[in-house]
């Protein structure tokens, strides 16, 4: 498999097929969303169309990054997430980085995003599909995040390798500038466990794929994976 790192800046067309990593902390939240019962994740491509699609469905949960804000149920927090029920519910997520880097590739063949949370399974839909080339998109810091950046070289070498040690993969991310800013509360609307839960490696048995619906949004499920 042949795998390409990109920040989103550096995209210059769709991919065929793209990893869209963000794992502090967009990505981590989707996959505790699943968890919790959500059904599916519509990515928002501002907060005014957050704001707007929450308004016409009035049932959904609407999240955001940073401080608690009018018209958003939550915000993009994995530790204050893993306690709601959101059984049933549709999700609208807005970010910085993740959905927009998601946003990006919507045109692509497959999508899926990822954090360590569904590495596992992410590597597992890859090499099912037999996919020949992969651009992994890095989110952060206008792909130069150190902690997406190897959760993405970390799920590659899960596709071509047996056995993958993840330790210094996981060292890498969590000795991060995101995870520094998470643990010294530099950024808003954090949960003291944030970056222990963003670092929990194969939490979760699903990929999460992205789909483009008839409605132009980019929606995302979960996968199982066997």
């Amino acid at each position: 498999m042949e795998a390409r790192f990109l920040g989103i800046g550096e995209l210059v067309e769709a991919p065929s097929v793209a990893v869209v990593v963000d794992v502090m902390r967009a990505f981590t939240v989707a996959a505790w969303a699943f968890a919790q019962g959500a059904e599916e994740i519509v990515l928002a491509g501002s907060l005014d169309e957050a704001l707007e699609l929450k308004a016409r469905h009035p049932e959904w949960v609407a999240l955001k990054d940073g401080p608690p804000a009018p018209g958003f149920d939550m915000v993009n927090s994995p530790g204050m997430l893993r306690s709601v029920d959101l059984g049933g519910r549709t999700v609208v997520h807005k970010t910085t980085a993740g959905t927009v880097g998601a946003l990006a590739v919507k045109e692509a063949s497959l999508v899926l995003c990822a954090g360590f949370v569904v590495a596992g399974a992410t590597a597992r839909v890859l090499r099912a599909r037999e996919c020949e080339s992969v651009t992994f998109v890095v989110t952060g810091e206008g792909g130069r995040a150190e902690e997406d950046l190897a959760c993405a070289q970390y799920i590659a070498r899960r596709v071509t390798e047996a056995e993958v040690d993840a330790t210094e993969f996981l060292r890498r991310a969590g000795g991060s500038r995101a995870a520094a800013e998470l643990a010294e509360g530099v950024r808003r609307g954090v949960h003291p466990d944030d970056v222990g839960l963003c670092l929990e490696l194969d939490r979760f048995p699903f990929a999460m794929v992205g789909r483009l619906e008839e409605s132009s949004l980019l929606v995302i499920r979960p996968c199982a994976v066997p």
